[in-house]
Protein backbone atom coordinates (compact mmCIF):
# COMPACT_ATOMS: atom_id res chain seq x y z
CA UNK A 1 0.00 0.00 0.00
CA UNK A 2 0.92 3.51 -0.56
CA UNK A 3 3.05 5.64 2.57
CA UNK A 4 2.75 9.20 2.46
CA UNK A 5 5.10 11.30 4.82
CA UNK A 6 5.19 14.56 6.41
CA UNK A 7 7.34 17.53 7.63
CA UNK A 8 5.46 19.33 10.14
CA UNK A 9 6.11 22.37 12.12
CA UNK A 10 4.33 23.33 15.43
CA UNK A 11 4.28 25.36 18.65
CA UNK A 12 3.79 22.74 21.37
CA UNK A 13 2.82 25.51 24.04
CA UNK A 14 -1.03 24.73 23.51
CA UNK A 15 -0.55 21.14 23.36
CA UNK A 16 -0.44 18.46 25.68
CA UNK A 17 2.33 16.52 23.66
CA UNK A 18 2.34 15.02 20.55
CA UNK A 19 0.55 11.40 21.36
CA UNK A 20 -3.30 10.98 21.23
CA UNK A 21 -4.92 11.16 25.21
CA UNK A 22 -8.21 10.91 25.18
CA UNK A 23 -9.63 14.52 26.45
CA UNK A 24 -6.50 16.20 25.72
CA UNK A 25 -5.38 18.82 23.14
CA UNK A 26 -2.36 17.06 20.96
CA UNK A 27 -0.64 17.70 17.93
CA UNK A 28 -1.18 13.90 16.83
CA UNK A 29 -4.86 14.51 16.67
CA UNK A 30 -4.77 17.63 15.28
CA UNK A 31 -3.48 16.22 12.39
CA UNK A 32 -5.04 12.87 12.16
CA UNK A 33 -8.66 14.81 12.13
CA UNK A 34 -6.86 16.82 9.23
CA UNK A 35 -6.12 14.42 7.41
CA UNK A 36 -9.08 12.03 7.97
CA UNK A 37 -11.38 15.24 6.58
CA UNK A 38 -9.15 15.36 3.28
CA UNK A 39 -8.73 11.94 2.68
CA UNK A 40 -11.88 10.66 3.51
CA UNK A 41 -10.76 8.32 5.38
CA UNK A 42 -9.07 7.62 8.99
CA UNK A 43 -5.37 7.43 9.36
CA UNK A 44 -3.03 7.20 12.14
CA UNK A 45 0.22 8.31 12.24
CA UNK A 46 3.84 6.76 13.06
CA UNK A 47 5.91 9.89 14.08
CA UNK A 48 9.99 10.24 14.09
CA UNK A 49 10.11 12.10 17.83
CA UNK A 50 6.87 12.10 20.51
CA UNK A 51 7.71 15.79 22.03
CA UNK A 52 6.42 16.05 25.33
CA UNK A 53 3.80 18.50 26.51
CA UNK A 54 5.04 22.34 25.82
CA UNK A 55 7.65 21.13 23.38
CA UNK A 56 8.33 23.01 19.87
CA UNK A 57 9.13 21.23 16.82
CA UNK A 58 10.80 22.69 13.63
CA UNK A 59 11.26 19.56 11.69
CA UNK A 60 8.84 16.53 13.12
CA UNK A 61 8.66 13.95 10.41
CA UNK A 62 5.86 11.74 10.93
CA UNK A 63 3.82 8.56 8.02
CA UNK A 64 0.81 7.10 7.47
CA UNK A 65 -0.24 4.48 5.31
CA UNK A 66 -2.84 6.21 2.45
CA UNK A 67 -1.96 8.68 -0.46
CA UNK A 68 -0.37 12.14 -0.23
CA UNK A 69 -2.75 15.11 0.59
CA UNK A 70 -2.47 18.66 -0.23
CA UNK A 71 -0.56 20.79 1.52
CA UNK A 72 -3.09 23.96 1.53
CA UNK A 73 -5.78 21.79 2.46
CA UNK A 74 -4.43 20.47 5.31
CA UNK A 75 -3.35 23.96 6.59
CA UNK A 76 -6.62 25.13 6.15
CA UNK A 77 -8.31 22.74 8.50
CA UNK A 78 -5.46 22.68 11.20
CA UNK A 79 -4.92 25.75 14.13
CA UNK A 80 -2.48 28.25 13.76
CA UNK A 81 -0.13 26.67 15.80
CA UNK A 82 0.60 23.47 13.75
CA UNK A 83 1.89 23.30 10.15
CA UNK A 84 2.41 20.90 7.44
CA UNK A 85 5.36 21.63 5.49
CA UNK A 86 5.18 19.17 2.85
CA UNK A 87 3.13 15.51 2.27
CA UNK A 88 4.47 13.26 -0.38
CA UNK A 89 4.70 9.94 -1.13
CA UNK A 90 7.13 8.31 0.68
CA UNK A 91 9.53 5.10 -0.17
CA UNK A 92 7.99 1.47 0.01
CA UNK A 93 7.37 0.38 3.63
CA UNK A 94 8.93 3.49 4.91
CA UNK A 95 8.18 4.46 8.48
CA UNK A 96 9.02 7.76 9.95
CA UNK A 97 10.06 6.68 13.70
CA UNK A 98 11.67 3.01 12.78
CA UNK A 99 13.87 4.11 9.44
CA UNK A 100 15.18 7.44 11.64
CA UNK A 101 18.96 7.67 12.06
CA UNK A 102 19.16 9.95 14.32
CA UNK A 103 16.98 13.21 15.99
CA UNK A 104 18.82 16.33 16.81
CA UNK A 105 16.74 18.98 19.04
CA UNK A 106 17.86 22.59 20.51
CA UNK A 107 17.21 23.95 23.71
CA UNK A 108 17.08 28.09 23.41
CA UNK A 109 18.15 29.96 26.37
CA UNK A 110 18.17 33.77 26.92
CA UNK A 111 20.87 34.75 29.41
CA UNK A 112 20.04 38.42 30.54
CA UNK A 113 18.63 40.60 33.15
CA UNK A 114 15.73 41.55 31.45
CA UNK A 115 12.67 39.51 30.29
CA UNK A 116 11.98 39.07 26.99
CA UNK A 117 8.34 39.62 25.38
CA UNK A 118 9.56 37.94 22.11
CA UNK A 119 11.06 34.83 23.23
CA UNK A 120 8.88 34.19 25.97
CA UNK A 121 7.44 31.42 25.27
CA UNK A 122 10.66 30.05 22.66
CA UNK A 123 13.72 30.20 25.02
CA UNK A 124 14.11 30.19 29.27
CA UNK A 125 15.00 33.23 30.64
CA UNK A 126 18.23 32.92 32.85
CA UNK A 127 18.76 36.61 34.56
CA UNK A 128 21.79 34.65 36.12
CA UNK A 129 25.64 34.67 35.73
CA UNK A 130 26.57 32.10 32.82
CA UNK A 131 30.07 30.69 32.37
CA UNK A 132 29.80 29.68 28.46
CA UNK A 133 33.18 27.94 28.85
CA UNK A 134 31.82 25.46 31.22
CA UNK A 135 29.00 24.98 28.98
CA UNK A 136 30.88 23.72 26.37
CA UNK A 137 33.00 21.52 28.62
CA UNK A 138 29.93 19.87 29.59
CA UNK A 139 28.51 19.48 25.91
CA UNK A 140 31.90 18.10 24.79
CA UNK A 141 32.00 15.66 27.32
CA UNK A 142 28.29 14.26 25.96
CA UNK A 143 29.44 12.59 22.62
CA UNK A 144 29.87 9.39 22.39
CA UNK A 145 28.46 5.91 24.17
CA UNK A 146 27.00 6.97 27.72
CA UNK A 147 24.38 5.89 30.40
CA UNK A 148 21.84 8.66 30.86
CA UNK A 149 19.18 7.10 33.56
CA UNK A 150 20.38 10.54 35.69
CA UNK A 151 18.89 12.44 33.41
CA UNK A 152 15.31 10.86 33.16
CA UNK A 153 12.46 10.21 35.81
CA UNK A 154 13.22 7.08 37.81
CA UNK A 155 9.77 6.07 37.42
CA UNK A 156 10.73 6.09 33.27
CA UNK A 157 8.85 3.02 31.39
CA UNK A 158 13.02 2.38 29.67
CA UNK A 159 14.92 -0.48 30.16
CA UNK A 160 17.93 0.62 28.26
CA UNK A 161 19.57 3.86 29.05
CA UNK A 162 22.91 3.88 27.09
CA UNK A 163 22.16 6.65 23.94
CA UNK A 164 24.72 7.35 21.39
CA UNK A 165 25.11 11.14 21.01
CA UNK A 166 26.58 12.24 17.72
CA UNK A 167 27.31 15.90 18.39
CA UNK A 168 26.47 18.24 21.52
CA UNK A 169 27.44 21.84 21.46
CA UNK A 170 26.56 25.50 22.94
CA UNK A 171 26.25 28.14 20.63
CA UNK A 172 25.85 31.81 20.87
CA UNK A 173 22.87 32.46 18.64
CA UNK A 174 21.08 35.61 17.24
CA UNK A 175 22.33 39.37 16.65
CA UNK A 176 25.27 40.51 18.45
CA UNK A 177 24.81 41.26 22.42
CA UNK A 178 21.33 39.60 22.39
CA UNK A 179 22.22 37.17 24.58
CA UNK A 180 20.75 34.04 23.09
CA UNK A 181 22.47 30.47 23.97
CA UNK A 182 21.70 27.77 21.95
CA UNK A 183 22.27 24.06 22.85
CA UNK A 184 22.35 21.46 19.84
CA UNK A 185 22.47 17.85 20.36
CA UNK A 186 21.57 14.90 18.16
CA UNK A 187 21.53 11.30 18.95
CA UNK A 188 20.67 7.63 17.82
CA UNK A 189 17.07 8.40 20.01
CA UNK A 190 16.32 9.91 23.44
CA UNK A 191 14.46 9.54 26.62
CA UNK A 192 11.48 10.94 28.59
CA UNK A 193 12.39 14.85 29.30
CA UNK A 194 16.18 13.79 28.72
CA UNK A 195 17.38 17.09 27.25
CA UNK A 196 15.55 19.23 29.59
CA UNK A 197 16.94 17.91 32.30
CA UNK A 198 20.66 17.68 30.56
CA UNK A 199 19.89 21.64 30.25
CA UNK A 200 19.03 21.87 33.97
CA UNK A 201 22.25 20.53 35.36
CA UNK A 202 24.26 22.17 32.87
CA UNK A 203 22.80 25.52 33.95
CA UNK A 204 23.69 24.48 37.77
CA UNK A 205 27.09 24.04 36.20
CA UNK A 206 27.63 27.32 34.46
CA UNK A 207 25.96 28.52 37.71
CA UNK A 208 28.83 27.51 39.74
CA UNK A 209 26.53 25.11 41.63
CA UNK A 210 28.34 21.90 40.65
CA UNK A 211 31.53 21.55 38.78
CA UNK A 212 31.99 19.97 35.44
CA UNK A 213 33.70 17.10 36.79
CA UNK A 214 30.28 15.89 38.83
CA UNK A 215 28.55 16.85 35.42
CA UNK A 216 30.97 14.31 33.60
CA UNK A 217 30.70 11.86 36.68
CA UNK A 218 26.60 11.51 35.44
CA UNK A 219 27.20 10.10 32.33
CA UNK A 220 28.38 6.58 34.03
CA UNK A 221 24.80 6.05 35.26
CA UNK A 222 23.22 7.38 38.51
CA UNK A 223 19.96 7.91 39.51
CA UNK A 224 17.60 10.63 38.87
CA UNK A 225 18.07 12.34 42.32
CA UNK A 226 21.80 12.87 41.49
CA UNK A 227 21.15 15.22 38.46
CA UNK A 228 19.60 18.88 38.42
CA UNK A 229 15.90 20.23 38.09
CA UNK A 230 14.09 19.58 34.68
CA UNK A 231 14.43 22.68 32.22
CA UNK A 232 10.92 24.15 31.13
CA UNK A 233 9.59 22.49 28.24
CA UNK A 234 8.95 26.20 26.30
CA UNK A 235 12.63 26.28 25.44
CA UNK A 236 12.73 22.80 23.46
CA UNK A 237 12.46 22.14 20.19
CA UNK A 238 12.78 19.07 17.75
CA UNK A 239 14.98 20.74 15.06
CA UNK A 240 15.01 18.00 12.44
CA UNK A 241 15.48 14.04 11.79
CA UNK A 242 17.88 12.27 9.71
CA UNK A 243 17.15 9.41 7.52
CA UNK A 244 19.47 6.95 5.17
CA UNK A 245 20.39 8.76 1.66
CA UNK A 246 17.78 6.20 0.07
CA UNK A 247 15.24 7.23 1.96
CA UNK A 248 16.13 11.01 0.45
CA UNK A 249 15.26 13.37 3.44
Amino acid sequence: MAVSRLLIEYDGGAFHGWARQPGWRTVQIALEDALGVVLREPVTLSVAGRTDRGVHAWGQVASYVGPAARVASLNALLPRDVAVLACEAGPEGFDARRDALSRTYCYRVLGRPARSAIEAGRALWWPHALDFAALCECADALRGIHDFSAFTPSESHHTHFHRHVLDARWERAGAPGAQLLEFWIGADSFMRTMNRVLVGTMLEVAGGRRAVSDFVALLNGAPRSAAGATAPAHGLALAGVRYGPEIGW
